[in-house]
């Protein structure tokens, strides 16, 4: 991926996006509650635009996607949401990837980003009413050239067409006209019953190019007279350098220089090799600070005292006090989570470019509203100054809306005044990453004397995420993503209490493929599997009865038992688990079909059957991708990952000792999708949290042990 460095603000951006060719450009905008349009020259207010369609002479149609491609498919789904409405032949649509602007802000998130599985939720109406403002504006100049009524023509497949006369001109021949008419405002939208592009099967719009190599991931970014740096961070987390020697590393031949920045110490050389190179004959003294001391074990008994303690009450609904007191039995339960790393396959990497009047990034980054302030704070330039070209992302899963590596490039090519491109090395990756919160939970349940629960208590121990990522977020020491999945459990229980203590532990911790509900699922999915058990309940029917009140919950879990054939026979040697959580207004059930060897202490999961209600289906394809692709990242996590402290510092260093899920490790994963009319639903992240749980409640049913801890070990179910 060739580029130039360029000097654009976003209005000479949007002059030269189009290429040059003649054609239609038209977008939409919802302004956020209370903010006020921009005003045009005249006084006028003036729309911004969040999306744009360009229809070229040509007939080729680019839509403007302001979201991150990493993976998921939000590419060509946001496309097929403008297409639909814009009558347009799917063929002839193309898709480029928007610059960074406030017109731009995701309305769910409230900046250019993406993450929180909301990238449908919040294009669903703005991309469908661009693509309906377009047509109509289309129509309204075929109308004119032929002097007609508006009313005598249609839309269809790229085309205007007036009936009457059979008379047709193409969008390409209709572009310049339409360009020059005023934008009409509150364009109907189309009946679902109308789709003909939402809701079907399309293949995805990047494949070929990710395919051919053309794909331009930010790793691939080439800028003229770029150099190449590497940067080494601290071992121990909150660490600084005390002093370094740079002279082996400059004796390299390819070094250019060794520049001391805020992080650490980068090294700058012709190519990434040889900056790696550099790295390792740097001599460095280390102050470790006052995190030196820091282990998993030491963070495991804090979190045990802090659960001895009451928390900030999340949630409370009738007397669980009395409720236990007054219950047949009682049951109690730890469940413990470890630290986890992203471990993205394309390494954390940013090129910059930082001069005296602005600064352009291409990185793959999730947030290019940060991405943007915090070059401008390094660079010493007004935000409106800084260019972000966001590329393809080789994984995010919430890793790369981080601004660590962006800070490192903008500081070192800052530094050395030249265009850098800065590569972290995989072992700086694994042991300098925002990893996903341990945490520490401990349950009690009563049950009446039928067996049925009547109390529930569980209170939760963890750090929290949104202090650092959103300063003041957290209200009343609660942190949403610490309670989330726990606070919000959906079964109907009487006397419930849920109690937060918020504990830092030193590490850092950020946002994690389906977040708070990641841990917090297996915990709440494994404990009233727990409370089945001991009141002799089948875990399947004691859900159905607590979710009565919960129809999507119910609908989901009805479906993936159906498809899974719960309560009738299994394989041989094969046992059965199931787990039902909603995140991110989705609803996902999962059934696991695991075997056992405890003599080899080895677990196989053979068969997944997931079902999902994410009310409104754009690509079902890409649902389909997406639960196949959550169950495989939910699997790794409680077969195998767990990141460790030892020293203030990480003990995993690269994939052969954080291992993932391998190739003959993968189970059959069937989905089944329910289509309903509800709004959409976010879809990249909810099928993480019922695996793990799922997963879990099979051990159990295979050899009647528990697992409260991840990752699972031989030793809990020998």
């Amino acid at each position: 991926m060739n580029i130039a460095p360029t000097n654009l603000d976003r209005r000479r951006f949007l002059k030269t996006s189009v290429a040059g060719a003649a054609g239609l450009i038209i977008g939409f905008y919802l302004p956020a509650p209370g903010e006020m349009l921009a005003e045009s020259p005249s006084g006028a207010p003036a729309a911004a635009l969040n999306a744009w369609i360009h229809i070229g002479t040509d007939d080729i149609v680019t839509i403007m996607i302001d979201k991150s491609e990493m993976g998921q498919g939000i590419m060509t789904g946001l496309a097929m949401l403008a297409a639909e409405e814009l009558e347009c032949d799917w063929k002839s649509v193309r898709t480029e990837f928007a610059p960074n602007d406030k017109v731009y802000f995701n309305p769910i998130v409230g900046f250019q980003g993406t993450g929180a599985s909301s990238s449908t939720r919040g294009s669903w109406e703005p991309m469908r009413k661009a693509g309906a403002t377009a047509r109509e504006m289309l129509v309204v100049a075929a109308a004119q050239k032929w002097g007609v009524d508006k009313s005598e023509c249609r839309a269809e497949n790229g085309a205007v067409l007036h009936a009457r006369t059979s008379r047709r001109f193409t969008y390409g021949s209709l572009a310049e006209s339409a360009a020059k008419l005023p934008v009409p405002t509150d364009v109907p939208l189309k009946d679902s019953k109308q789709y003909r592009i939402i809701g079907k099967p399309r293949k995805r719009l990047d494949t070929p190019d990710k395919v051919n190599g053309k794909a331009g991931f930010g790793i691939d970014a080439r800028v003229p007279g770029m150099l190449y740096a590497t940067v080494v961070h601290c071992p121990a987390f909150g660490g600084k350098v005390s002093s370094f020697d740079a002279a082996k590393a400059k004796a390299i031949p390819g070094v250019r220089d060794v520049v001391q920045i805020s992080s650490g110490i980068a090294v700058v050389a012709d190519n990434t090799w040889t900056a790696m190179e550099g790295r390792r004959a740097l001599e460095i003294t280390w102050d470790e600070g006052p995190n030196s001391e820091v282990s998993s074990d030491g963070i495991r008994k804090l979190f045990a005292d802090r659960v001895t303690q009451p928390g900030a009450i999340a949630r409370t609904e009738g007397d669980a006090q009395a409720g236990l007191l007054g219950a047949s039995n009682k049951i109690e339960a730890v469940y413990e989570a470890p630290f986890l790393a992203h471990a993205t396959m394309e390494p954390m990497n940013c090129t910059a470019h930082v001069r005296a009047d602005g600064c352009e990034i291409w990185a793959p980054t999730q947030w290019q509203t940060s991405t943007q302030n915090t070059a401008a704070k390094i660079a010493g330039v007004p935000p409106e100054s800084v260019l972000v070209h966001t590329t393809y992302l080789g994984g995010g899963f919430g890793r790369r809306g981080e601004q660590d590596f962006i800070r490192d490039a903008v500081e070192v090519s800052k530094a050395i005044a030249a265009p850098v491109k800065v590569t972290w090395s995989r072992e700086e990756d694994m042991q300098h990453d925002f990893y996903r919160p341990a945490s520490y939970c401990r349950f009690t349940a009563g049950l009446d004397a039928d067996g049925w629960p009547v109390a529930w208590t569980n209170r939760i121990a963890c750090s929290s995420i949104f202090n650092r990522i959103f300063p003041g977020s957290v209200k009343n020491n609660i942190d949403r993503g610490g309670v989330e999945g726990c606070a919000d459990l959906p079964y109907a229980i009487p006397n419930i209490l849920v109690d937060y203590q918020l504990t830092e532990t030193g590490i850092p911790v950020g946002l994690w493929r389906s977040v708070g509900y990641s841990q917090n699922g297996f915990f709440t999915e494994s404990f009233i599997d727990e409370v089945a058990a001991a009141g002799r309940k089948d875990p399947y029917e004691l859900r159905r009865r607590l979710l009565a009140n919960s129809p999507r919950h119910l609908a989901v879990l009805e479906l993936a038992a159906q498809k899974a054939a719960w309560g009738k026979p299994h394989p041989e040697g094969r046992f059965r688990g199931i787990a039902v959580v909603s995140s991110h207004a989705t609803y996902v059930a999962e059934v696991a079909e695991v075997s056992v060897n405890r003599s080899a202490g080895t677990v196989k999961v053979h068969r997944v059957v997931c079902a999902v209600d994410g009310g409104r289906i754009t690509n079902p394809d890409t649902i389909t991708a997406q639960m196949q692709s959550a169950v495989v990242f939910g699997l790794t996590a409680a077969l195998k990952g767990s990141i460790t402290i030892a020293r203030g510092r990480v003990e995993q260093s690269n994939f052969n000792n954080y291992q993932l899920l391998r190739m003959d490790e993968m189970p059959v994963v069937e989905v089944h999708i329910l289509e309903t009319e509800n709004p959409p639903g976010g879809i990249g992240e909810p099928a993480v949290p019922p695996i793990a749980p799922a997963v879990c409640n099979a051990i159990f049913a295979a050899t009647g042990k528990r697992i409260r801890r991840l990752p699972i070990r031989a030793a809990d179910f020998a």
